[in-house]
């Protein structure tokens, strides 16, 4: 069983003059796969955000954002990622930039990375819901097998 973190980067989001809608989708997606542990939202401030991934790396094997990976001027979660990431793995944000794009062409705006800390999966997904469960679809396959290597699993993966 994964246990996961859910953490949604959003400045009305964390002073509650919006619905978080996207974190709940995730922890929807991921019912089947394991346990969300944990679920926060939090302002778009990269010092909070690194913190509470740096919090929660020794708790959970996979930590999924939802939020701040676009270009406004407050989206700073790929920054609190790559401050906290050992290792990145780009294919996953490539993947869900790839299939985004035969969507909406925004999807090439989209500044998503993901990589892991430690023996823990850190993946940032987009904010709205809709584009939540999109990239989310693409990548969910893959999750447990790179949670298994990321924790050293040695066998074969040749297919």
């Amino acid at each position: 069983m994964i246990t996961i973190a859910v953490l949604t980067l959003s400045d009305k989001g964390a002073k509650g003059e919006r619905e978080d809608k996207s974190g709940p989708a995730i922890a929807d997606m991921l019912k089947g796969l394991g346990e969300v542990k944990y679920y926060d939202i939090l302002p778009d401030e990269r010092d909070l955000i690194k913190q509470r991934l740096l919090e929660y790396v020794n708790e959970v094997d996979l930590i999924l954002t939802t939020g701040g990976t676009g270009l406004s001027p407050r989206d700073v979660t790929p920054e609190a990622t790559i401050d906290v990431i050992e290792r990145e793995i780009p294919g996953i944000a490539e993947t869900m930039r790839m299939e985004s794009l035969k969507k909406t062409n925004r999807a090439m705006l989209s500044r998503a990375v993901a990589g892991v800390k430690g023996q823990t999966l850190i993946i940032n997904l987009p904010g709205s819901p809709t584009a939540v469960r999109e990239n989310l679809e693409v990548i969910i396959d893959v999750i447990p097998h790179a949670i298994e290597k990321i924790k050293g699993d040695t066998k074969e993966c040749a297919r």
